[in-house]
């Protein structure tokens, strides 16, 4: 009688453990509501936070997992420091940790302005989410619109026809990071006297995964989620004389301020599959210069994903950006403070439907220092007619 009351104890011990480890252990594997994330400031300090409540509330995530350790129930987990960190480790154990700290908020009714952690939108500063990718991967001319600026209908139909029986391979081109990439807000600087720049909306695919030779119909299993960016770009072209008399990527794609990322990153998993989805504006002082969806798009996103990591490996946190459509400069789009190129003081908005919104003041450089030589790059004006 005694050894079974002890045996009926040690099974009810066991069965109490077996209990309180998969209370301790068990994660998430669903949120309860859709997040975003990005790079954030509060008194000039940086976090990295999750965009939650249709967009209207930031959590600094490592303080909001800080607290939510606290309880007996959740295991420790460090947080990463910066989102390189969360994309490197989202696909390995850390995305199960966010959609927990997510549900434990909105569970415990945490999502209000009175929580430590927890700040309204308007009242941080917006930074570009990476800081910084080791690449940005550009796709040039990838949008049946954007091959035929300021065509009729049915030139448009033709060119169309014509590159859909010859689409050849994706033409990608590599844009600086640091100096480049700017978060939300900033402004986009026209370098001095370079009077000839573009705005180009373009989805920005994030990787999550590192990868070579990724075949398109597994290219989704390499991307972490998308972003709104700008490919800005200057028109003015190279001065005769010297080596070289065709394009000069380095001018028309390199300048500072020119790649605005943001103002945040959807996980792939909230967003759902961007050739079905994509719809991209650009707005500037009120007026719709751009518009399109991915059905305009002459290379998809896998083929493009495809034939960037047939030329070069991808890491966690490279951007891949898919080109844009017709109504960039080039198509002369008449505006109330000016027509087809950037003028300095206006506002210019870039949007994709599902992700959110950048905004930028373009603002024209004022003078360069009076020691230069000379062989810096000139003003446009001093080497193209108007």
């Amino acid at each position: 009688m005694l050894q079974k009351s002890v045996s009926s104890l040690m099974l009810a011990a066991a069965l109490a453990i077996c209990a309180f480890s998969a209370q301790v252990s068990a994660q998430a594997t669903e949120a309860v509501e859709p997040f975003k994330v990005g790079t954030f400031a509060v008194n000039d300090t940086p976090f990295v936070g999750l965009v939650v409540s249709n967009d209207s509330l930031i959590v600094d995530l490592d303080a909001a997992n800080r607290a939510m350790q606290m309880q007996w129930q959740y295991s420790d987990m460090d947080m990463p420091e910066d989102m390189l960190g969360l994309i490197e480790r989202y696909e390995y154990g850390l995305k199960f940790r966010i959609y927990e700290v997510v549900n434990w908020l909105v569970e415990e009714d945490l999502l209000s302005d009175g929580t430590a952690y927890v700040h309204p939108v308007d009242s941080v500063d917006i930074m570009a989410p990476i800081q910084y990718p080791s690449k940005i991967m550009n796709a040039a001319v990838n949008f049946y619109t954007h091959a035929c600026e300021g065509c009729t209908p049915q030139q448009l139909a033709e060119r169309t026809r014509q590159r859909q029986e010859n689409r050849g391979v994706p033409y990608l081109f590599l844009k600086p990071t640091r100096g480049a990439v700017i978060g939300h807000g900033e402004d986009i600087v026209m370098p001095f006297g370079r009077d000839e720049i573009e705005y180009e909306v373009e989805m920005a695919i994030v990787f999550g995964r590192t990868g070579k030779y990724i075949s398109s119909s597994r290219a989704y299993d390499h991307v972490f989620g998308y972003m709104v960016a700008m490919d800005v770009s200057d028109r003015g072209g190279r001065p005769p004389g010297g080596f070289g008399s065709g394009s000069d990527w380095f001018v028309g794609k390199g300048h500072d301020t020119f790649a605005p990322h943001g103002p945040w990153i959807v996980p792939k998993e909230f967003f759902g599959d961007p050739m079905e989805r994509l719809h991209q504006i650009t707005v500037i002082d009120g007026v719709t210069v751009q518009e399109a969806q991915a059905g305009d798009m002459i290379h998809n996103i896998p083929e493009l994903i495809e034939y960037a990591s047939s030329l070069i490996t991808v890491f966690p946190g490279d951007v891949l950006q898919s080109g844009t459509s017709g109504g960039t400069g080039a198509g002369r789009v008449q505006r109330a403070t000016g027509s087809g190129y950037l003028v300095d003081g206006e506002n210019i908005s870039a949007s994709i439907e599902g992700i959110g919104t950048l905004t930028h003041r373009i603002v024209a450089e004022r003078d360069v220092p009076d020691d230069l030589s000379g062989a810096q790059l000139p003003p446009t004006a001093a080497y193209r007619d108007r």
